[in-house]
């Protein structure tokens, strides 16, 4: 493979920069080649974007077929998504570590969710007696992850509610860390928090339920979020159905979406960690990630914080590097500096993955 040699500012860290790099047989050197300098390649360089809370294999009905869920990934890494955390698939995607030219993808297994309190054909439906045992069975399947649905419309209510009692919740938690898996949570209101933030999840999808206890709570234990605002964005849309037969249902949901913003940007400034998710997979399409960081700029995280949220925090979240020696030149470069206008990301003039322009 050939030699690149990359100049501008290399954004290795919120407070790293560098002036060069090099790509040498598909891996980040910080020293030249022994022969030659290799193509070069002008531009302000990130590690490639991390979606934290993707699905591939699955769309509005269910699971899908290789090609559909080939073509997922692929819209994903055209528009500069690298690396992958799905967020729950009933789909096996084990085919995309065999591509070199796919990102790479760090599984949670199949979502596990209260029987029948959960969308039609994606979830392990399982009754509280039978959590722990799924967690162990879901966490084998990933990679690290298991995902639980943490609260959604109890139609005997017509609100949303828990899904589990707390100390079921605080045994799944026990037995995912016990398989060597990080355990989250889908999570749209606000009462189910408290109990999450009681038992010390390691992270929260969506968390639009967020307030000053619960986020006081989750900064300082370190409970990450993924806020996936574009879909969060969509609660109106969602509620709208519900408005009649449901209306504490509804009103909750509009007042979720109403103060999303305010929300996320309290939950940075109280010192949560966060990362960028898109929630693809489902209703909406894949290739979202850089629309979602102007949404979490928009939410009023400052530009470097989204960048963090995107790229080198999200990768050490996830256990994989960033812009050093020897790691898999996965790569973006941006014709202008995406820490003044995050607008660049959506047009990158480079995508490398694995040192190969794609």
């Amino acid at each position: 493979m050939e030699a690149l040699h990359l100049t501008g500012p290399i954004l290795v860290g919120p407070d790293e920069v560098r002036d060069e790099i090099w790509v040498i047989d598909g891996r980040i050197s910080l020293t030249p080649p022994t022969s030659g300098d290799g193509t070069r390649i002008d531009g302000w360089v990130l590690p490639g974007l991390v979606d934290a809370h993707c699905h591939v294999g699955l769309d509005a009905h269910g699971e899908v077929d290789r090609e559909t869920a080939e073509a997922q990934i692929l819209r994903d890494r055209d528009h500069g998504t690298l690396l992958i955390r799905d967020a729950g698939s009933p789909a096996d995607t084990r085919w995309i570590d065999d591509r070199d030219d796919l990102p790479v993808v760090i599984r949670a297994g199949r979502h596990i969710a209260r029987t029948r309190r959960y969308i039609r054909g994606y979830a392990n439906e399982v009754e509280p007696d039978q959590l722990v045992e799924a967690v162990r069975e879901q966490a084998r399947r990933g990679d690290g992850w298991v995902k639980i649905v943490g609260d959604w419309i109890d139609r005997d209510t017509g609100d949303l509610s828990p899904c589990w009692p707390r100390d079921t919740v605080a045994a799944a938690l026990a037995a995912a860390h016990d398989e060597g898996a990080r355990m989250t949570a889908h999570c749209f209101g606000q009462e189910v928090l408290h109990d999450l933030a009681a038992v010390g999840i390691d992270c929260v999808e969506h968390a639009s339920g967020l307030e000053p206890e619960t986020m006081e709570s989750f900064a300082a234990q370190g409970i990450a979020i993924v806020p996936t605002l574009i879909n969060i964005d969509n609660f109106p849309a969602i509620a709208e159905p519900a408005r009649e037969k449901f209306p504490d249902y509804y009103h909750r949901m509009m007042d979720l979406h109403a103060r999303r913003n305010a929300t996320i940007g309290a939950a940075y400034e109280a010192g949560i960690p966060i990362y960028l998710g898109t929630d693809a997979g489902g209703s909406l399409s894949h290739g979202l990630a850089p629309q979602e960081a102007r949404r979490l700029g928009e939410a009023g995280l400052p530009h470097t914080a989204v960048l963090y949220a995107a790229t080198w925090g999200a990768r050490a979240w996830l256990g994989k590097p960033g812009i050093e020696e020897g790691a898999p030149a996965d790569l973006l470069v941006l014709p202008a500096d995406p820490g003044d206008d995050l607008a660049v990301l959506a047009a990158p003039t480079t995508v490398l993955l694995r040192g190969r322009s794609i």
